[in-house]
């Protein structure tokens, strides 16, 4: 098995809902064990038009013995299941599912990344990451660091402190 970080947002439609049934959905899937799970953030949309509504993120570590575009291929049919489309590049979506990392492998392959291109800059991804595992490292760096770096990571909270 390899140990991978996926990350998940939704900013359309009952997106709590949408998360935690992703997440189950991942379980469920032949290959994928999920390890853990981090709590939920609330983050503005990074790129694309203007005018999102808010997204809800969480990331998570899985043990899989899927191949890498298998498991991006299992990850692309959870989105689909939840009527993801993809019109608008960075745009307001009922779910993205990302792979993070796959274990140490890393790939220039346009159709998966490895890591993930623009990970180490997004404070969506690795805040969550870093409540999760505060010892985690992407490249070598702490992924607290990098969190820390992050443009966004200042307007990002925790969803409980919503409530």
């Amino acid at each position: 098995m390899v140990s991978c970080i996926l990350a998940l947002g939704s900013n359309l439609g009952e997106r709590a809902g949408t998360l935690q049934a992703a997440v189950a959905e991942l379980a469920a899937t032949p290959g994928i064990e999920v390890v853990c799970v981090s709590d939920t953030a609330v983050t503005k949309p990074v790129g694309g038009p203007a005018g999102q509504p808010d997204f809800l993120n969480l990331v998570l570590r899985i043990n899989t013995d899927l191949a890498p575009l298998g498991l991006l291929a299992a990850c692309q049919a959870i989105e689909q299941a939840h009527h993801r489309t993809r019109e608008v590049r960075w745009g307001p979506r009922t779910l993205d599912i990302d792979v993070i990392t796959y274990g140490g492998q890393t790939s220039d392959d346009p159709v998966l990344t490895l890591p993930h291109p623009r990970a180490a800059t997004r404070g969506f991804v690795l805040l969550p990451w870093s409540w999760m595992e505060p010892d985690a490292t992407l490249d070598g760096t702490p992924v607290a660091e990098l969190a820390a770096a992050a443009a966004d990571t200042p307007g990002i909270k925790r969803a409980e402190a919503e409530a």
